[in-house]
């Protein structure tokens, strides 16, 4: 049976799954986390089966599924390609998933997931339009109008981590055509995300493995290094979200992941964005996100209750 004042959400990464279980006002009731399977595809798809089916005798009932699953899926044969979990690349994981529960599924992009949450109850509430940016190991984001997410013809609006570098800043800056995992050459991911800023670190001094909690001490202490590499990666930063405003011009811009603690990003990034935008452009407000790593669970959960209602609606 159907329960529909009843939501699963799925947030699959790279090394843990978890499902929350939310009401008709996407209040968390239940929430298990397992770790991922990442090598082997059946014993990935018997993972999310298993936590679907605990979940269900727990309450008796068979919830509509939400999953934000990393990657991107190909519009034309629904198939994945995920450099985080390899075991998915090439399948599809929707008819599969639909064939061994008794629920209706949904699946969206991970990032679009956190974005749909922050729009919905989170830092960007009641906007018009917002983007939301997740800024860790990657980059991504997602674009919602009006409380539901924008997708685009193949699943892909948003994908700005992959978006190239400006040439200019390259050469500005002295940085090379980073290889990106995607297989292209120069995309935004890698030099602003938190992998990126560990290489211009590595640029700047020859030193590996310094992160951004590192690197932030050395920068209070007055570390010029440090600081020269912030003030390089607020640049770029700046850049890439004035691509966002040309492109997208939306009214809050929401930023989640590893990067998003860094404070400085608040006080100083509107400004930066600015610099890379003609004058009279006004940069959006750029919040902190309000679920933090929640949002990826809740917002599957949310693209699940939405597809319900339209469904009902039919």
């Amino acid at each position: 049976m159907h329960t529909p004042e009843l939501y699963y959400g799925i947030d699959i990464g790279g090394t843990k799954m978890e499902l929350v279980a939310c009401d008709e006002n996407l209040n968390v009731c239940y929430r298990q986390r397992v770790r991922t399977p990442t090598d082997d595809y059946d014993e990935f798809v018997d993972a999310i089966v298993d936590l679907v089916q605990h979940a269900d005798l727990s309450f008796g009932a068979r919830p509509a599924v939400g999953l934000g699953v990393p990657g991107i899926i190909d519009a034309a044969t629904g198939t994945h390609l995920c450099a985080n979990l390899p075991c998915l690349t090439g399948r599809a994981l929707l008819p599969a998933l639909s064939h061994r529960l008794e629920s209706p599924v949904v699946i969206g992009n991970d990032c679009q997931c956190f974005a749909l949450s922050e729009a919905c109850g989170g830092a960007a509430d009641g906007a018009p339009s917002m983007f939301g940016l997740i800024i860790g190991t990657g980059a991504g984001a997602g674009y919602v109008l009006d409380g539901h997410l924008v997708r685009g013809r193949n699943g892909v609006a948003g994908e700005w981590g992959h978006w190239p570098m400006a040439p200019q800043l390259l050469e500005r800056y002295r940085l090379p055509a980073l290889p990106c995992a995607c297989g292209s050459n120069a995309c935004l991911e890698t030099y602003v995300s938190g992998t990126g800023l560990r290489k211009l670190f590595y640029r700047l001094t020859g030193i590996e493995g310094i992160g951004a909690e590192d690197l932030l001490v050395r920068s209070n202490a007055g570390d010029p290094v440090a600081q020269r590499v912030f003030a390089v990666h607020l640049d770029l930063m700046g850049a890439a979200l004035a691509r966002i405003v040309l492109a997208y011009d939306p009214h809050v811009i929401v930023l989640g992941g590893g990067l998003s603690q860094l404070p400085h990003l608040y006080t100083n990034l509107p400004a930066a964005t600015a610099a890379h935008l003609m004058p009279g452009l006004a940069v959006p407000p750029i919040l902190l996100a309000t679920f933090g790593d929640a949002g990826g669970a809740r917002g599957a959960a949310l693209l699940a209750r939405q597809a319900t209602n339209q469904l009902t609606a039919q």
